[in-house]
Order: structure tokens, then sequence, then C-alpha cells
């Protein structure tokens, strides 16, 4: 088990690539953004890129309450948990994205599961009314 001081350096250490990550991102955006004012267009690649920044951008001002306010840090869990969507993707650890990947691709295999049973159930039918 590690130390609390192993720990502490590990969140800030979180913190400090995410907040790179995310100056990186608004870096490119404003290029994106540039090259669109000036007529070009994007690829959707690039468009998604820029969506997903801007809506980063967008979440970071009540994490960065949680960040400035001192010992406020203690409540992120709690409004992590009550909110989960609040904070900026470049801050996910690779276990939230996991588990955000296992939870879309399950939703995903039951509305297949879903749309498959339907067609069976018409195919039936249309039998039926055939013969």
């Amino acid at each position: 088990k590690k130390s609390l001081r192993q720990r502490a350096v590990e969140e800030l250490k979180h913190y400090y690539d995410g907040f790179h990550l995310l100056w990186t991102d608004t870096k490119v955006a404003a290029r994106m953004v540039w090259r669109l004012l000036h007529g070009q267009v994007l690829t959707r690649r690039e468009r998604r890129r820029l969506l997903r920044t801007c809506a980063d951008l967008f979440r970071l001002v009540p994490f960065l309450v949680f960040v400035i306010v001192p010992f406020m840090e203690f409540l992120l869990p709690v409004f992590l948990k009550l909110f989960p969507e609040m904070l900026p993707s470049t801050f996910e650890t690779e276990s939230k994205k996991e588990e955000k990947q296992k939870k879309k691709l399950n939703a995903k295999l039951e509305l297949a599961k879903f749309l498959r049973e339907t067609i069976a159930e018409m195919a039936k039918r249309n039998k039926a009314d055939a013969g």
C-alpha cells in the first residue's frame, strides 16, 4: 500500500499532466479556430477535437473552484460522484476511460440484442401472414 505522501505526489502529477494536456489542446484548438475564421474547412477528426476542447474549457470553470479554494479538494470526490462529467477529459484516469467505454459497449450490445429480437419477431409475423 502506498503512503499518503506517495499518493499526494501522484495526484499532483496527475493534475499537472491534466493541465498540461489541456493547455496543449487549447493551443491546437486556437489554431483550428484561426483556420475556420480564414475560410478553411476542418476534417471530422479536427471538428471533434475542437468540440471536446471547448467542452473541457467550459468544464474547467467549476473545477477550478475546487483547485483554488483551500481544502475544497476534499469535496471533489463527492461532486464527481454526483456529476461524473464535471471533470475535463484531460483529467480522466485510464480506469475511468475504460469504465466509460465498457458502459457504452454494453449499451450498444443491449440495443443490438433488442433490434435483433424485433427483426426476428417481424420475420415470424410476415411468415405467418404469408402462410
